[in-house]
């Protein structure tokens, strides 16, 4: 059984560290802003356990000229759930949050390797890549919703 809920900051630990912060400190799974009530966090379960987290930050970006923005960050499904169209049911959950929240925005900072994944749900690139130190390349991404 599947479900997609609302979650604690807390709780995406559990995924954001073995899937983007292995073989660091679990406390570089804190972000800032984590904790502002405008912040929201979700999750995807399977069987009650959680396999995968995303959240979603009240934050503009100066590519984008939009009164409202959302930044996603901390998308990660566990490996052994990759693959399997759970990242693709937990994008499309928070897509359908913004809607209703009449936000028409969102925009994230995606790895490299990850940038075919995005690609394929419609998100564009906007920018040049660049490096996120200890961690990689990055393309900025956007979709309106």
């Amino acid at each position: 059984m599947m479900k997609i809920e609302e979650i604690t900051f807390q709780e995406t630990f559990s995924v954001r560290h073995p899937v983007l912060r292995a073989g660091k400190p679990i406390e570089s799974c804190h972000f800032d802003g984590d904790d502002l009530t405008s912040t929201k966090h979700f999750g995807i379960f399977i069987n009650n356990t959680l396999v995968g987290v995303t959240s979603l930050f009240m934050q503009d970006h100066s590519f984008f000229n939009h009164k409202i923005q959302m930044q996603m960050r901390g998308m990660a499904v566990l490996n052994s759930h990759q693959k399997q169209g759970f990242g693709e049911k937990l994008l499309a959950a928070c897509e359908n949050y913004l809607i209703n929240e009449k936000i028409n925005l969102l925009w994230f900072n995606a790895r490299a390797n990850a940038v075919p994944f995005y690609e394929k749900l419609d998100y564009q690139i906007m920018g040049k890549s660049f490096e996120i130190s200890d961690i990689g390349t990055h393309f900025v991404m956007y979709k309106q919703l």
